[in-house]
């Protein structure tokens, strides 16, 4: 994305997309350093999240029947479904099975605390990726402001208002909120992304929570909880 966007600025035609970004960083002055450290920093973040996210992501509808067909045989067969499964639903699960023993409402309550902590462990390093796309286009804004000022006084040194001074140093000073604004995208792109995926887990959490309360009241009731899975797993397409 940051290579396409730098290939639509005018660049002379034997002149390399690197060469012409490495040509543009040069020119920008200091203040590319900083933003140049924060797409670093956040497309680290952004990319363990990804990579976390999509690990943690896992086929809930499936889980959750073969979690069912496993409670018709012992809560022990159910437990080590959720041992077997990776991602916080089976996480969940497990923490509210070993709760069993001491009625539904503290089952609740264990899904209730674990589901608090599988958030936190899912939405770990957002709060700086937020952060860096607010603070991109920040240092680009500021050295733009510093290139200016700095622009001026070689105005007011040379005594002469020269367009190509001028425009070099417009131009300078532009370049910093051009790569800044450019940081931000791409980091919110990822941060947007993240979010959304953070948002499907947390709802698929909780419907297949509500599904293992009511599976244990049903096993509790000595009624058999497969049954359970087959009607509500016949409206899935």
């Amino acid at each position: 994305m940051l290579l396409t966007m730098l290939m639509l600025l005018p660049q002379e035609a034997d002149e390399g997309v690197i060469n012409l970004l490495v040509r543009y960083f040069n020119e920008g002055g200091n203040f590319m350093w900083p933003v140049l450290i924060i797409l670093i920093l956040g497309l680290a973040i952004s990319f363990e999240r990804v990579i976390s996210l999509n690990r943690a992501d896992v086929n809930t509808r499936k889980f959750i029947l073969d979690v069912k067909s496993a409670l018709d045989e012992s809560i022990s067969a159910a437990e080590e479904v959720c041992a077997n499964t990776r991602g916080p639903v089976a996480s969940v699960f497990q923490a509210g099975l070993l709760r069993v023993d001491e009625g539904i409402d503290a089952v609740e309550k264990a899904i209730v605390s674990y589901g608090s902590i599988e958030m936190s462990f899912l939405e770990r390093g957002l709060i700086w990726l937020s952060l860096f796309v607010a603070i991109a286009p920040m240092f680009g804004f500021l050295g733009t402001v510093v290139g200016m000022v700095q622009a001026f006084d070689a105005i007011e040194a040379a005594g002469d208002i020269s367009p190509s001074l001028v425009a070099r140093g417009i131009k300078v000073a532009l370049l910093t909120t051009v790569f800044g604004l450019i940081v931000a995208i791409i980091l919110q792109f990822f941060y947007n992304y993240a979010v959304s995926k953070i948002d499907r887990i947390v709802v698929e959490m909780e419907e297949a929570s509500i599904e293992l309360i009511d599976s244990l009241v049903l096993m509790n009731a000595s009624r058999p909880v497969s049954e359970s899975a087959a009607s509500s797993g016949g409206g899935d397409t």
